[in-house]
């Protein structure tokens, strides 16, 4: 008898419990495969502390093939479900497709950032559900601190300075918490010449911060923020995002270039292509976490609707807490569905929140306790340290080295804000040029992943810090030849251009179309290689680098919208990136150089391009080379 493929689809807490508890109730006895884009499990309730600093981003990864050491990991995305001939199909990271048959599936995808129907809001504004994310934001907020320390404008300096966190949950108050102890440690060391400091808002509709959690554990959240200086603004919100700041629906304009979107989640768009029954965009489960009518397909997490017996009527919320002990009940039923054991029923009993306000202070009714102060945040902490499933021991060192010596606000550029978009359905991976789009789910998104993030950086405006990004800029929409837009001829991944190896052949030489007013190209050309060869040793003016191809009579004109000069237009109006008219019978100069253009070039010999000495080229050691007159 085969064993029983079980194939689980994401490594969140659902998925990842679901995949640990599988693996030690099976013994063994049957084939569990993880399908996930990264190979780390993320501890997202510690992720504002990444972003503040405190915690390394290693810290809140806990490796899956190093805490799953008998289950198969798979990266890649899911993007598409046979229900009928039970297989997933798959992209991985490198645009490899793949499949996976199953005699059982787990959906466990997740969520991903909720958007709103308000302007300017994909474009400018970023979410908090990622790494990438996490690292992206802190990065742009000490950019913006230091950008705002050096100006001597008012105006600017209040704008860099400012910060607004769209949503009061636990991930926004979180954020905004650790964002202004974060700035203000900044501005101790290095005071602005302003005099200004940092300012923190925090927005959200609903009438008190964190509106899920008791009255009491709310108003001791938004006393600690108010202490620290954040503007905490209930009942208003977002009414449109620009490049210069936000329209609240208060009538009043506040000038930021940092837009933190926390109003919420929503499921993974992967279950809505399985043409199941759905509630508020999540999958209908039964108490048992399986699907009904479906005995193999079974969901926990952010995409399921689990009822909650409870509460009769209601559904599960999509909290972290739910999510994990949907993946252990998850597991036995599982197992259970292939004769082992009993089914259970998904009932759950309500232990308590924790919020973590940064440094001593925290949040938190433990078994309906509710506390403040340090003895909060300790509680807070050790219940974080007891809930991860690995770096304990990392985690615990870097708050006491937290606690004891100063942060290291430097920013290393390794996330542009072009790289995490908000309207993305894997906030888990950062874009990266190259990467290829998803055929599926992401085809609403393909068109906003150059576009969003322009509300950032002082260095990605166009051409000037704060206007909007031009083509071919970071943060705005990428250009031809730039990371993430589309690849230019000539260049590595895009369409080979005449003349480079693999491309379609220029006139005038081996292998291609002789030119109109020259000799047959079998005759006399000289192959690529050979010219850059001779260039080396034999021209004055040689550099060292393959002599580029042949370029269009007159001088260079600039690079359109790129703001440096001294750079040749690839499009010598042509309206074709990478595309070159057929060569002259001439050599091309550029501006600024002699006017003489030297002795012409024989016939039988391409003229010389402008970085090397026109005529023929021989070798200077006196030993004769193939082709030379």
């Amino acid at each position: 008898m085969s064993r029983p493929r079980i194939v689980i689809v994401g490594a969140g807490f659902a998925g990842y419990r679901t995949a640990r508890t599988l693996s030690r109730l099976t013994r063994h006895q049957a084939d569990i495969t993880l399908l996930n884009p990264t190979d780390y499990f993320l501890y997202l309730p510690l992720l504002p502390q990444v972003a503040a600093g405190i915690l390394e981003p290693r810290r809140v990864s806990v490796s899956l093939s190093g805490t799953l050491p008998h289950v198969r990991l798979v990266l890649g995305e899911a993007d598409g479900i046979d229900l009928d001939g039970r297989t997933v199909h798959y992209t991985g990271p490198e645009g490899g497709e793949g499949t996976l048959a199953y005699d059982r599936l787990v959906l466990a995808a997740g969520s991903v950032n909720k958007l709103l129907p308000i302007p300017g809001v994909a474009e400018h504004a970023h979410g908090f559900r990622g790494l990438p994310e996490a690292l992206y934001l802190r990065d742009h907020v000490t950019r913006q601190v230091e950008l705002a320390a050096a100006a001597d404008d008012r105006a600017e300096c209040a704008a860099r300075c400012t910060f607004v966190v769209v949503g009061a949950g636990y991930t926004g108050t979180e954020v905004a918490a650790h964002g202004a102890m974060y700035t203000d440690a900044q501005v101790r060391r290095h005071p602005m010449r302003t005099g200004m400091r940092p300012r923190w808002m925090l927005l959200d509709v609903a009438p008190r911060v964190m509106p899920e959690m008791d009255e009491r554990l709310s108003r001791t959240a938004e006393r600690v923020l108010r202490q620290r200086g954040v503007d905490v603004r209930m009942g208003t919100s977002v009414k449109e995002a620009t490049h210069d700041g936000v329209v609240l629906t208060d009538g009043s304009t506040v000038d930021t270039r940092t837009l933190v979107w926390c109003v919420g989640v929503r499921p993974d768009p992967l279950v809505e292509s399985l043409g199941l029954p759905m509630e508020r965009g999540r999958l209908l489960v039964d108490p048992h976490l399986q699907v009904p009518g479906r005995p193999e397909l079974f969901a926990c997490g952010d995409v399921a609707a689990v009822p909650d017996l409870n509460q009769p009527g209601q559904y599960t919320p999509m909290t972290a807490q739910h999510a994990w002990r949907h993946g252990k009940v998850c597991a036995h039923n599982v197992v259970a569905s292939l004769g082992r054991g009993q089914r259970r029923a998904y009932r759950h009993r309500d232990m308590g929140f924790v919020v973590d306000l940064g440094g001593a202070k925290a949040a938190a009714n433990p078994l309906g306790l509710p506390m403040s102060g340090p003895a909060a945040g300790a509680v807070t902490r050790g219940y974080h340290l007891a809930a991860m499933p690995g770096n304990r021991v990392r985690v615990a060192a870097d708050w006491l080295l937290d606690a004891v010596l100063p942060r290291q606000a430097v920013q290393l550029g390794l996330v542009r804000s072009w790289s995490v978009p908000l309207e993305s359905s894997s906030p888990e991976v950062a874009r990266v040029p190259g990467r290829p789009e998803q055929s599926g789910k992401d085809a609403g998104t393909a068109g906003s992943a150059g576009t969003a993030g322009k509300h950032a950086d002082g260095d990605e405006g166009k051409k000037q810090p704060g206007g909007e990004p031009a083509k071919g800029q970071p943060g705005g929409e990428p250009g031809k030849n730039q990371p993430g837009g589309e690849p230019g001829k000539n260049q590595p991944g895009g369409e080979p251009g005449k003349n480079q190896p693999g491309g379609e052949p220029a006139k005038n030489q081996p292998g291609g179309e002789p030119a109109e007013r020259g000799p047959d190209a079998s005759a006399g050309s000289r192959s690529h290689g050979e010219r850059a060869k001779r260039s080396q040793s034999g021209s004055p003016r040689a550099s060292g680098k393959p002599r580029r191809a042949v370029e269009a009579a007159g001088p260079r004109s600039a690079r359109g919208g790129s703001g440096k000069p001294g750079k040749s237009s690839r499009a010598s109006g042509t309206g074709s990136a990478g595309k070159r008219p057929t060569a002259p019978s001439g050599p091309s100069r550029s501006a600024g150089q002699p006017a003489d253009p030297g002795p012409e070039p024989p016939a039988h010999q391409p003229p010389p391009g402008p970085d090397i000495a026109p005529g023929p080229v021989r070798r200077t050691d006196g030993r004769a080379v193939e082709g030379d007159s």
